[in-house]
C-alpha cells in the first residue's frame, strides 16, 4: 500500500446543505387559554330564535304531538277491542301520565310566578331606596320577611329584623338593616353554589378529553347552578325558569362584554396564563371556572329580591380561589 493512500483513510466529511436547526426558543409559543367552553355555553344560552324559526320548531312539535297523541290513543282503544281489562289499565296509565304532566305544568307556572314576584320585589326595594320613605321601605320589609316567613335557617334574622325596624326612623336604614339580616345568609349560600360549579367547570375542563363534552358539562353545570340559586333566594325555578334566568344572565353578560376579561379576573386569568405553561387544558379550566363564577355572580344579582347595597357584592377572584383550593384539597 502507497504512502499516498495511507494517508487519505480517515473520517469523510461531507458537506450537504441541510436548512438550520430550529431552537426551542424558535418554537411558537403556548396559546394562551380563552374559556372557549364557557364562551360558547353564553352563546347557546343568549341565542333567541327570530319569529320564523319559533314558528318553525312550534308546528314541529305539535304536529309530532299530536303523531305521539293519536298512536298511544290507536293503541289503548284497539287494546279495549282486544281485551277489556288490558285496554281498562292502558287507559288509566295513560290518564296517570296526563295528571303528571299536568302537575308539572303547574309546577312550572307556580315557578315562573315565583320569580315574577322577586322581580317585583326587587323593584319595591329599588323604588323604597331612592324614595327614602320609611312608610314604603316597612312595606316592602313586611312583605320580605312574609316571602321568607317559611324558611327555617332565616328564623333567627327575621326576629332580629322585627325587634330592631321599631328603633329605625329612615327608610334607607331599615332597607340595609333588612338587606344584612336576610340576604347575608342567603348570599353565602349562593356563593356556595357558585364555588361548587365553578370547580366542577374547571375539573372537567381540564380532565374530559374528548372534545366539546366539556362545553355540554358546562352548560348543564350552569344551568343547574341557576336553578340552585333561584331556590336559595326562594325562585324555586323549574325547567322553564331555569333557562329563562339563564339567558337573562348571558344576555346580560354578552351586552354588558362581561364574558371577557375583566379587572375583576385579572388574578383568574393570571392564574390560567401560569397553569397553561405547564398544561394548556388546566389554564383552560381556570378560565372557564372564572366565567363561571362570573355567571353565578350575575344569576346572583338576577335572582336576588333587594340589589346589593349595604353588602359588599362578591367577587370573581375571590369565589374562583377558594373554588379552586376545594378542588385541589
Amino acid at each position: 500500500m502507497s504512502e499516498e493512500t495511507k494517508t487519505r483513510r480517515g473520517p469523510v466529511v461531507i458537506d450537504i446543505d441541510l436548512p438550520d436547526a430550529e431552537s426551542p426558543q424558535d418554537a411558537s409559543p403556548v396559546p394562551e387559554p380563552e374559556g372557549r367552553a364557557m364562551q360558547q355555553v353564553t352563546k347557546i344560552a343568549a341565542h333567541k330564535t327570530g319569529w320564523l324559526g319559533r314558528l318553525f320548531w312550534g308546528g314541529v312539535t305539535a304536529l309530532v304531538g299530536m303523531m305521539i297523541s293519536v298512536a298511544v290513543w290507536d293503541f289503548v282503544d284497539g287494546l279495549l277491542v282486544r281485551n277489556v281489562y288490558l285496554g281498562q289499565f292502558a287507559l288509566g296509565l295513560l290518564g296517570l301520565i296526563a295528571l303528571v304532566l299536568l302537575i308539572a305544568l303547574l309546577r312550572e307556572l307556580v315557578a315562573l310566578t315565583r320569580l315574577s314576584k322577586i322581580d317585583a320585589l326587587r323593584h319595591e326595594v329599588a323604588d323604597a331606596s331612592i324614595g327614602d320613605s320609611l312608610p314604603a321601605a316597612l312595606k316592602v320589609t313586611k312583605k320580605l320577611d312574609s316571602f321568607y316567613i317559611s324558611r327555617e335557617e332565616l328564623r333567627w334574622p327575621r326576629q332580629t329584623l322585627t325587634e330592631h325596624q321599631g328603633d329605625i326612623f329612615d327608610g334607607s336604614d331599615l332597607i340595609d338593616l333588612t338587606e344584612r339580616q336576610l340576604m347575608a345568609p342567603l348570599d353565602q349560600m349562593a356563593v356556595r353554589e357558585i364555588q361548587i360549579a365553578a370547580r366542577n367547570v374547571a375539573a372537567a375542563t381540564a380532565l374530559i378529553p374528548v372534545a366539546m363534552a366539556d362545553v355540554l358539562v358546562a352548560l348543564t353545570t350552569n344551568v343547574r347552578m341557576v336553578r340552585r340559586i333561584a331556590e336559595v333566594y326562594g325562585g324555586r325555578a323549574g325547567t322553564l325558569g331555569s333557562w329563562r334566568l339563564l339567558r337573562a344572565v348571558a344576555t346580560h353578560l354578552l351586552a354588558t362584554g362581561a364574558v371577557s376579561i375583566g379587572d375583576d379576573m385579572i388574578g383568574s386569568v393570571a392564574g390560567g396564563g401560569a397553569l397553561s405553561k405547564v398544561s394548556r387544558k388546566f389554564g383552560e379550566g381556570v378560565i372557564n371556572g372564572a366565567l363561571t363564577a362570573r355567571v353565578g355572580l350575575a344569576a346572583m344579582e338576577v335572582c336576588r329580591p333587594m340589589p346589593f347595597n349595604t353588602l359588599k357584592r362578591p367577587g370573581v377572584s375571590g369565589v374562583l380561589k377558594h373554588a379552586l383550593a376545594g378542588m385541589f384539597k
